[in-house]
């Protein structure tokens, strides 16, 4: 394991130690380097610290690099729909029925398994389990997904995503007959008090914001146009239900009685964000995939 020290000097004086440490190699992300604050790599006087922690001057902090960990994650050549690639970052369609990354119960099959036998240079900020992903969608869910190749298009794609800068619509199907055209949904989201396995609209829940649009309207049900703001678990789920209109075939969020489908009718099929190296914006559309185009043409035959 690789040691490094640094002095505090003047300039960095009451600076967070995260920023600090950061700057010392241009290949460390503020991202990783937070991450090895909180594994205890990184030490100033010897003690461990928050990211937050505000630098004294004079002070010694110690960087213990932590050896690369090997990925347990099995390459697997899943025929991945890639719809972008450079290489900074890739552009998945996900289908509908694969788990984005492993976890219990899904150790193979996952976008990452994938994504392992395609590319090997993927961004490891977020561990052995995740890498390169930036963002997810549900199992069910399917659609764009753009996914980091190096830690340097990693940092700059999830701050375009806390800058709430990142173009993403969703398609859904949802039960009931929305009465107006377009609307907004700011309502907190966290874990459901009443049952820890879902999400729901609670008071001290992150910010959550969804913008949707009717696209059609049938016999019992409503097609929409969702824009998420924000990226929050289950976020279109839990707030379609919020506000009355569950999404068709949702096994967690929707009424028993709905649609035959395998899960929620949703589809992420607009994608768009600034190239974290060239620094243009990039769009990407999806089609819808066929089983949700005949459920469309099935309504509409049956209005």
């Amino acid at each position: 394991m690789e040691v490094i020290q640094h002095n505090i000097l003047e300039e960095n004086q009451g600076e967070r130690i995260d920023k600090v440490v950061s700057q010392l190699n241009k290949d460390w992300s503020r991202s990783q380097v937070q991450q090895w604050i909180k594994d205890g790599h990184i030490k100033v006087n010897e003690e461990a610290v928050k990211p937050n922690f505000k630098c004294p001057l004079h002070a010694v902090i110690t960087v213990s690099i932590p050896e690369p960990e090997e990925l347990d994650v099995e390459p697997e050549d899943l025929n991945l729909h890639i719809a972008y690639e450079d290489g900074d970052v890739i552009v998945v369609n996900k289908p509908k029925g694969m788990v984005v990354h492993p976890a219990p119960g899904h150790y193979s099959g996952t976008m990452v398994n994938g994504l392992m036998h395609h590319c090997k240079d993927l961004s490891g900020i977020n561990g052995v389990l995740r890498p390169g992903i930036v963002h997810r969608i549900d199992k069910d869910t399917s659609g764009l997904l753009m996914v980091a190749k190096n830690d340097m298009a990693h940092e700059h794609l999830v701050n375009q995503l806390v800058a709430k800068s990142v173009t993403r619509k969703y398609t859904a199907i949802v039960h009931g007959l929305i009465p107006h055209e377009y609307g907004t949904i700011d309502a907190p989201i966290g874990r459901d008090p009443k049952d820890r396995q879902s999400m729901a609209v609670v008071d001290n829940g992150k910010q959550a914001v969804t913008h949707f649009k009717v696209l059609d309207r049938y016999k019992d049900f409503t097609l929409v146009e969702c824009e998420l703001e924000t990226g929050r678990t289950h976020q279109i789920r839990v707030h379609m239900k919020y506000i009355g209109f569950p999404l068709a075939g949702d096994p967690k969020y929707g009424p028993r009685k709905t649609l035959s489908i395998e899960g929620q009718a949703l589809h992420a099929g607009v994608l768009g964000f600034v190239h974290p190296r060239t620094e243009e914006y990039m769009e990407f559309l999806a089609e819808l995939p066929e089983e949700f185009s005949k459920l469309i043409k099935h309504l509409e035959n049956n209005r």
